[in-house]
């Protein structure tokens, strides 16, 4: 599992975890769009600049206040297998969260429809049609927040953001669903899937923002060291076993 601290690249936009021969993982930094925004200069544009490629392919995304694993490709046929796993649900994901405060259970699954709602917002329906899953472990954080350690197993619009404001604590820092801080507090924390029938696994501890550095947070990253170990229950109709 590749885990170290990387220096930033791209004018401090990201950091480079792994340069494979198909693919790069960067770890994006929060306030970066991966697509061009406000004139700046597009996230994957540079990473390729960076690297000396003509060219990387967007394989997933991730919301411009998030942090964390992005995965590209390097050529048309790497994104299209890259793109095909995570359209299949092979690819796990894991997120860690600092919710505002104590939700309405602790740990479980979030699952139902999403749907557009007010300006940019997305809510959750309580069909399941074709839900968003989102499973969950919390501990207590610091002054009354929730951190959380998230595995979604769909990949929908604000998906995680949407999830912990329904169980009722918005994640800090969110544009949309939260308050205000110094960032929002979301981040892309491990990323596993088989690739040419070899498997890898990236993992990037969040460093941009002050919340991450506290006590709580700290000692729940040593608890959530291996994510993929925890004893996550089983998802059988839609319900947990």
């Amino acid at each position: 599992m590749a885990l170290y601290c990387a220096p930033y690249f791209g004018g401090g936009m990201y950091k480079l975890i792994e340069n494979n021969p198909s693919f790069v993982v960067i770890d994006k930094l929060p306030g970066i769009s991966v697509h061009k925004d406000d004139g700046d200069t597009p996230l994957v544009a540079s990473v390729a600049a960076d690297l000396g490629l003509e060219q990387l392919y967007l394989v997933h995304r991730l919301d411009k206040m998030t942090s964390g694993l992005l995965l590209l490709a390097k050529n048309a046929d790497a994104a299209a297998t890259l793109s095909g796993l995570f359209a299949a649900r092979q690819v796990e994901k894991f997120y860690l969260a600092i919710g505002e405060k104590k939700p309405s259970k602790k740990q479980g699954l979030i699952s139902g429809d999403m749907a557009r709602s007010r300006r940019s917002s997305w809510k959750l329906l309580p069909s399941k049609r074709n839900p968003a899953v989102t499973q969950f472990f919390s501990l207590a954080g610091e002054q009354g927040q929730r951190l959380f350690l998230c595995k979604p197993h769909t990949g929908k619009t604000h998906q995680i953001r949407v999830a912990l404001k329904s169980v009722g604590s918005a994640i800090v820092g969110d544009p949309i669903y939260g308050n205000p801080a110094d960032r929002g507090y979301l981040h892309a924390y491990q990323l596993a899937f088989e690739y040419e029938q070899q498997p890898f696994r990236f993992q990037s501890v969040p460093s941009q923002g002050e919340l991450w550095q506290t006590d709580a947070m700290k000692a729940a990253l040593t608890e959530w060291h291996t994510p993929h170990l925890l004893a996550w229950p089983t998802i059988k109709n839609g319900k947990t076993s």
